[in-house]
């Protein structure tokens, strides 16, 4: 599309009047967004509103009819794609899938990519050097087929984390994680950022977690309805622009930094 002008450096994704059909439907119908460099935010929306479809084309898996992306101010290409972090809604392995934690890291680091060729005490010091936030050293010897949704999602933020990501890209990351594991893992996400300095784009439907963890929302139903700080978005109308029927927020507040946030019809 002509004539379309790009923010400079302070924005790390940047989409303008992005459309893409799928089959018959149309996806995506002119959605805008603007990312702020190592801000944490949502996106948000109900089951078909296009979140997936957006990350995709962030990560160059999709292609669009019309309208551009900018990654960190770049074209999406293999070289700024090198330079973005990804873990999927949820990854199927197969029980015949052998490798254990540290094969499956080792082969995401150059240092530890002839892993067989090393002790596991020189992988594990390169490993614990590269992820000292992790704390994975419980895991290293269990396979990677065999292990809890909570702590597969953990091994793949590391595995995406090897590449010293500037931007993480986190697709509905806790689906299938129970409720005591989906609070640690956004716990750790916050860590992270903090930590690198990450701009992190997190795909939920836990209004909650939303609410106490993101800086900015989004909110997606083929087009960005609207946007702002979780408590600009997440009210009556926001909230019903988005999802397409009446909902009604509601704050519960546990104390200092625990507040619950839900959507009812």
């Amino acid at each position: 599309m002509a004539n379309i002008q790009f923010h400079p450096g302070g924005i790390a994704l940047e989409v303008r009047s992005l459309r893409v059909t799928l089959g018959e439907t149309q996806v995506l119908r002119g959605v805008d967004l603007h990312v702020p460099r190592g801000q944490v935010v949502a996106l948000i929306g109900p089951n078909g509103s296009g979140k997936t479809t957006l990350l995709r084309c962030l990560l160059g898996l999709q292609k669009a009819d019309t309208g551009e992306v900018r990654v960190l101010g770049q074209r999406v290409g293999p070289a700024v794609l090198k330079r973005v972090g990804y873990v999927p809604q949820r990854l199927s392995l197969d029980r015949s899938f052998v490798l254990s934690v540290r094969e499956f890291l080792s082969l995401r680091l150059s240092a530890t990519r002839h892993w067989f060729w090393q002790s596991r005490r020189r992988t594990d010091e390169l490993l614990r050097a590269a992820l000292p936030d992790l704390r994975l050293e419980p895991l290293m010897d269990r396979p990677v087929a065999g292990l809890s949704g909570g702590q597969l999602q953990r091994v793949l933020i590391a595995f995406s984390l090897l590449g010293s990501p500037e931007v993480l890209l986190l697709d509905e990351p806790t689906a299938g994680v129970d409720t005591p594991g989906e609070k640690s893992f956004y716990e750790l996400i916050t860590q992270i950022h903090r930590q690198r300095n990450l701009t992190v784009v997190l795909v939920s439907h836990d209004l909650s977690m939303v609410y106490r963890h993101a800086a900015r929302v989004y909110a997606l139903n083929g087009v960005i309805c609207c946007e702002g700080t979780p408590e600009e978005v997440m009210n009556a109308d926001s909230l019903r622009e988005a999802y397409g029927i009446h909902v009604t927020p509601y704050h519960h507040d546990h104390g200092p930094g625990h507040h619950h946030v839900a959507a009812h019809p």
